[in-house]
C-alpha cells in the first residue's frame, strides 16, 4: 500500500495494515488528547486536525483505497479531500442548546459557534460519500451514539430480551446491524423534506404526525451535522415520525409566524402533540445527540388514545357511535409508543383506548373473549365487536406500524360497509313506520343542516318509547299531505326520530337547562339550520301531538333559539 507514504504514519500511530477497530481506538484516544477545549499547548489545534483528517480517511475503506490509488480521498487525483462546506470533510460540535459550544475545524481554524459554556459531551461527524460516524464521551459501546437495545426499551417497554408486550424479539440481530449501517451512512439531507408555508399548513398543522423541524440560513455551519442527527432519529423512529428543515432565508415569514428563526447557529424543533390534541413547535435544547433527540421525539408523540381501567369503563354499549372504537389490552404500565402513532395517524378516523391488565385470566380479559396478549379489540359503530388481532409480535416499529395500519384500515373499511347498510335499514324502516333512534352518526343525516324541522321525541322508559313511537308514526302518516306547506317545498321538510333521555341528558341540555329531567316524554320540533326549537311537554295523545306538530308547520308557534349547539355522545 502506498497510503502511509501520504499520510504520516505517525498521526494516529497505527500501522499501515490496522484494522478499523485498532484505528477508531487510536482516533478516540489521541481526539481527547488533543481536543482543543482540554489541550491549550501550541501546536494542538493543527494535530486535532491532521488526526481527524487522518481517520475521516483511513476509516472508510473506499476512500483509503482511493488514497492509496490516486492520492485523493475522492478518487480524483489533484484535488483536496471533502466537500464545500463542510471543511475537509468534519466537524466538531460540543453540547447543544442554549449554553452550548459549537466550533467547527478545518483549514480555516476554530470558530465559537454556540451559546456561553459548553457540555461535558461532544460528538464528532465524519462527511464524504463513504458515510460519517460520532462518537461520544457518553455513547457505551455504540460507534454512534446510542445503545440499540434502548430502541426497544423506548418502543416496547422493554429491551431487546423483553418478550413480552409486543413479542419476541430474538430476530432481531438483522434488524440491529441493518440499523447501525444505517445510520452511519447518514445520506440524510436527501430524505429531508424542505417545509414551506403551504406544506407546513396542509402537511404538518394538526395532521396527527410528529415532525422534527430545522431551522436554518445557508450562511450558519452547522447544518450539515444536524442533518445528520435527523438521519438518526428518523431511522429509529422511522414511520412515527417525519423529518424537515426550513431555510429561514427563503421562507422569512413562516420562520417569523413560527417564531423559529435561528440566531448563531441552527435550532431543532419538534411539532408536538404531548400537551393536547392541536399540534405546537416545542424547541429541543438538550446535548445533539441522536439518542437525546430520539428520547424528546418521543416524549411528544401523539397521546390521543384514552387510558382506561377494564373494570370501570363500559365498552359494550348499544349506541351507535360516530367512529369505530379500538383498544390495545397489554400488561404495560404506559401507552406503547406504537399505539401513541397510531392514535395520531388515524385521529378523528378512530376512537382509541388502551388498558393495563396482567394476563388473560382476568374476568375482564376473559368477558371481552381476548385468549391471549397483546391483544387489540374493535367496535364498529353499532356497537359490534371484533377481536381484530391477539398475540401481537412484531419485528421493528416500522413494520409494527404498516401491519398495525393494514388491519385498521380493514376495520375501517368494514365499518363504512356497516353504516352504508345500517343508514338504508333505518331509512327503510321509517318508511314503514319504525322511527329510527337519534345518535351521533345519524344526527347529521336525519336532524342535519339539510333537513328544516326535526321532530325529536325523548323518552326515558321503554314503555314511553313505545307510546311516543306509536303516535309519531300514525301522526307522520296523517301529516303528510300537510308536508307540501312548508317553504321548502320538499316532502323531506319533516325528519321524526327518537332519543333515549337517559343516555343523552346533555343533549336536551343544550335546548332546556334542566334536560326536561321530570317529564318522561318530550316532543322538540328542532331547526338545524335557525338553531331554533319549541318543546311539547302536555298530554301525549295522538290528538295534542297532531295539533302541535301542525302549529309547527303552519307557523303558528313560537320558537327560541338553543343554549347551544346540541351534540349527542
Amino acid at each position: 500500500m502506498f497510503l502511509m507514504n501520504l499520510l504520516d504514519p505517525q498521526v494516529l500511530g497505527v500501522d499501515k495494515n490496522a484494522s478499523q477497530r485498532e484505528i477508531q481506538k487510536a482516533f478516540h484516544k489521541l481526539s481527547l488528547q488533543y481536543h482543543p477545549d482540554k489541550n491549550k499547548s501550541k501546536g494542538a489545534q493543527e494535530k486535532f486536525s491532521e488526526i481527524n483528517n487522518a481517520y475521516d480517511i483511513l476509516s472508510d475503506e473506499q476512500k483509503r483505497k482511493n488514497y492509496d490509488m490516486y492520492g485523493d480521498a475522492k478518487g480524483a487525483p489533484g484535488f483536496d479531500a471533502g466537500h464545500p462546506g463542510d471543511h475537509g470533510g468534519y466537524t466538531f460540535f460540543t453540547g447543544g442548546g442554549p449554553g452550548q459550544s459549537g466550533f467547527t475545524s478545518g483549514p480555516g481554524g476554530w470558530q465559537h459557534m454556540g451559546g456561553q459554556g459548553g457540555s461535558q459531551s461532544f460528538s464528532f461527524s465524519f462527511g464524504g460519500p463513504g458515510g460519517s460516524r460520532s462518537t461520544g464521551s457518553h455513547g457505551g459501546p455504540s460507534s454512534f451514539g446510542f445503545d440499540i437495545d434502548d430502541i426497544f426499551s423506548g418502543f416496547f417497554g422493554g429491551g431487546m430480551k423483553d418478550q413480552g408486550q409486543f413479542g419476541d424479539f430474538s430476530s432481531f440481530s438483522s434488524f440491529s446491524s441493518s440499523s447501525r449501517s444505517q445510520s452511519q451512512s447518514r445520506s440524510s439531507s436527501k430524505s429531508i423534506r424542505a417545509i414551506n408555508s403551504e406544506a407546513f399548513r396542509k402537511e404538518i398543522t394538526d395532521q396527527g404526525m410528529t415532525w422534527l423541524l430545522l431551522s436554518y440560513t445557508p450562511s450558519l455551519q452547522g447544518k450539515r451535522y444536524y442533518e445528520s442527527i435527523m438521519g438518526e432519529v428518523a431511522s429509529l423512529l422511522s414511520e412515527a415520525i417525519k423529518v424537515g428543515s426550513i431555510n429561514c432565508e427563503t421562507e422569512l415569514s413562516l420562520c417569523k409566524d413560527l417564531a423559529v428563526r435561528p440566531g448563531r447557529s441552527p435550532r431543532l424543533f419538534v411539532y408536538s402533540y404531548k400537551g393536547s390534541e392541536q399540534g405546537s413547535l416545542e424547541e429541543y435544547n438538550g446535548d445533539l445527540t441522536a439518542k437525546n433527540v430520539k428520547t424528546f421525539c418521543q416524549d411528544h408523540l401523539p397521546r390521543f388514545s384514552k387510558r382506561i381501567s377494564l373494570n370501570h369503563f363500559d365498552l359494550s354499549s348499544s349506541n351507535v357511535e360516530r367512529y369505530p372504537r379500538v383498544m390495545l389490552l397489554s400488561t404495560k404500565k404506559d401507552t406503547p409508543v406504537i399505539w401513541r402513532v397510531l392514535s395520531g395517524l388515524y385521529h378523528k378516523r378512530f376512537t382509541f383506548y388502551d388498558a393495563e391488565v396482567h394476563d388473560v385470566s382476568d374476568p375482564a380479559v376473559k368477558k371481552l373473549g381476548v385468549d391471549a396478549l397483546p391483544a387489540i379489540v374493535g367496535w364498529l359503530s353499532n356497537g359490534e365487536k371484533h377481536i381484530l388481532k391477539s398475540s401481537i409480535s412484531v419485528k421493528d416499529l416500522k413494520s409494527a406500524i404498516k401491519d398495525l395500519s393494514v388491519l385498521l384500515d380493514s376495520f375501517e373499511k368494514k365499518n363504512r360497509k356497516v353504516a352504508s347498510s345500517w343508514t338504508s335499514e333505518e331509512q327503510t324502516a321509517s318508511t314503514e313506520g319504525q322511527l329510527p333512534l337519534l345518535t351521533a352518526s345519524n344526527f347529521d343525516g336525519l336532524c342535519g343542516d339539510k333537513t328544516p324541522v326535526c321532530i325529536i321525541g325523548g323518552f326515558r322508559s321503554s314503555k314511553s318509547r313505545d307510546k311516543l313511537e306509536s303516535l309519531l308514526s300514525k301522526v307522520s302518516k296523517k301529516s303528510l299531505s300537510r308536508r307540501q306547506n312548508v317553504a321548502s317545498g320538499s316532502r323531506d321538510a319533516l325528519s321524526y326520530v327518537l332519543l333515549d333521555a337517559t343516555k343523552q341528558q346533555s343533549f336536551l341540555g343544550a335546548f332546556e337547562k334542566s334536560g326536561f329531567k321530570s317529564i318522561d316524554n318530550i316532543l322538540v320540533a328542532y331547526k338545524p339550520r335557525k338553531g331554533k326549537y319549541v318543546a311539547f311537554t302536555g298530554d301525549m295523545t295522538i290528538e295534542e301531538v297532531e295539533k302541535f306538530i301542525s302549529s309547527v308547520l303552519n307557523g303558528d308557534v313560537q320558537f327560541t333559539r338553543t343554549r347551544q349547539k346540541p351534540v349527542l355522545k
